[in-house]
């Protein structure tokens, strides 16, 4: 059986790449661009969809002149919960709150790994959402509640 490409890992990774890529470039385009001065809302994620797209022709192009080792065995058990996390934090965000939300977010999502400890995801679950309350929430004023409708606010 003869492979699509040398390295089947920068092939795959670039289609990937590629295809997020796209997919953001289509959703950005019904926004307004605006300029470099003043960007509209669709300024970051086209120029982050571009160079996620070259990054993905890039290892595209790569994989066919660059030997690599094989795909191996998927960790469903790690995208799996990494998926869950994500989906689960966007759904409960509005009304548990970030200080809800984000832990739980950092926890599950950390329980993937075979390194996982209890002690380490809670001091990163901790120290991640303070950041993130003080320079998202706060600094930048992104309209999310700290703590949500469910609980009273």
């Amino acid at each position: 059986m003869n492979p699509i490409a040398r390295n089947a890992k920068d092939f795959w990774t670039g289609l990937i790449y590629i295809s997020v890529g796209a997919g953001a470039l289509i959703i950005s385009r019904d926004y307004d661009m605006g300029t470099a001065v003043k960007m509209g809302p669709a300024y970051f994620p086209t120029i982050l969809s571009i160079l996620l797209v070259g990054i993905g022709i890039i290892s595209v192009l790569r994989s066919f002149f660059k030997s690599g080792s094989p795909i191996g065995v998927i960790a469903w058990k790690g995208l799996v919960l990494i998926a869950v996390s994500t989906l689960l934090f966007g759904a409960i965000v509005r009304g548990a709150g970030v200080i809800i939300a984000l832990p739980l977010l950092v926890i599950l999502s950390a329980s993937a790994s075979a390194q996982f400890s209890w002690k380490t995801a809670l001091i990163e679950a901790v120290g991640i959402t303070a950041f993130c309350i003080l320079i998202f929430l706060k600094g930048l004023g992104v309209p999310l509640p700290v703590l949500g409708s469910w609980f009273g606010n």
